[in-house]
């Protein structure tokens, strides 16, 4: 029984692999040098010295563990000051904290979501906002990524039936860099009464003027009914948050969601990073558009040196190669070169669009652009 357990792993590891789409685990050092555009940090906050000072002071007085769930005790004064800040900054009444962006959506959609409910999601949202709406028995359907008039088209569908309607969209794709127009889906919204929840992870700090994420930039601040976010992008810190309207959203979610109830809370040093990052990316509105003209004169050079990326102003670019096996060679020979650049292959992205990941942070210079062009045609010609 176990020999057949064996070869069945080996032989679904050797197909991965010969078809360039084996993951594998890389341990970065300390000392690495080379210059990261594989991560999400956007506002370099994971090294700011307010950031690191406030995690400090947190491991003195918490200790380096919350050592319990928020339900028996390790939901700390820390935790609230951080929830309702994150809360006030979006612009909702309500929210809280979990140990991660995965767990965030997987509780959110896991428990809002009935049988007989239906959602309507963008075909390119995160596989935890998918895994959660599979796991909650509602019916699934799916709309061409950033078409509101297939969403449009499916609302009008769904008029009139039975159960609640929700719509799953992301602001800013986490692996196109792309986003819906927001202002047309709150119109939506108005109109239809659907139930509309938002994933503002790769959106916040880099967007809106006080960097609360695109719905602030696009003018529908807390449009949506729930927020999904990150403290572990441009935040620089660890974990996630929902923020919403209605407080027996956050009441059930405390009373049912697994992924809360049964998981160690946020260690404190997490926590305090957060709250001090929060601050910090608020203060950083006057760097705001030299970071959008930046995300510009990228795409404008990469277009220029013949790579078709798309237009737009968010931290993330995509260069899609195509080929997975192609992708991963590319990518290697890049941080061979000096850039930590991430080969993103299906199932994350869709079969025949394995691309180059670049994603853009605050102290990236106009000669690390340079440089990593001169990389890349080297690597590509």
């Amino acid at each position: 029984m176990k020999d057949r357990v064996d070869q069945r792993l080996r032989e679904a590891l050797a197909s991965r692999e010969a078809a360039g789409l084996l993951r594998k685990i890389t341990a970065r050092t300390a000392d690495d040098t080379r210059v990261n555009l594989g991560g999400n940090d956007y506002l370099d906050l994971a090294r700011d010295p307010a950031v690191l000072i406030a995690a400090a002071e947190a491991l003195h007085t918490w200790g380096a563990s919350a050592s319990a769930s928020a339900l028996v005790t390790g939901y700390t004064e820390l935790h609230a000051k951080l929830e309702h800040e994150l809360a006030a900054w979006h612009g909702y009444p309500h929210g809280m904290l979990l140990n991660s962006g995965y767990a965030a959506n997987g509780a959110v959609f896991g428990q809002l979501l009935k049988p007989g409910d239906v959602v309507l999601a963008d075909r390119l949202i995160h596989a935890s906002m998918v895994a959660g709406i599979l796991s909650s028995g509602a019916r699934l359907r799916r709309f061409a990524h950033n078409d509101i008039d297939a969403l449009e088209m499916l609302l009008g569908e769904e008029s009139g039936r039975d159960g609640a309607v929700f719509v799953a969209t992301e602001s800013v794709y986490s692996m196109d860099g792309d986003y819906p127009d927001l202002p047309r889906i709150a119109a939506l919204r108005a109109r239809h009464g659907f139930v509309w929840i938002l994933d503002e992870a790769h959106a916040t700090g880099w967007h809106g003027e006080s960097g609360s994420g695109l719905q602030e930039e696009l003018g529908c601040r807390a449009a949506a009914d729930v927020v999904v976010g990150t403290l572990g992008k441009a935040l620089g810190s660890q974990g996630a948050y929902v923020l919403c309207h209605n407080p027996d959203i956050l009441a059930t979610l405390v009373n049912q969601a697994g992924e809360f109830v049964y998981s160690t809370h946020l260690a404190p040093p997490a926590v305090a990073a957060g709250l001090a990052a929060v601050g910090r990316a608020k203060a950083l509105a006057p760097e705001r558009p030299r970071l959008h003209r930046m995300s510009r004169e990228w795409r404008d050079a990469l277009c220029e040196a013949g790579y078709a990326v798309p237009e737009g102003h968010s931290p993330i670019i995509p260069i899609v190669i195509g080929d997975p096996v192609r992708t991963l060679r590319l990518a290697e020979a890049i941080r061979a070169a000096g850039f930590l650049i991430s080969a993103i292959r299906p199932p994350t992205v869709p079969d025949g669009t394995a691309r180059l990941r670049v994603s853009l942070h605050r102290l990236l210079t106009s000669n690390h652009r340079d440089g990593f062009l001169a990389a890349l045609k080297g690597v590509s010609s």
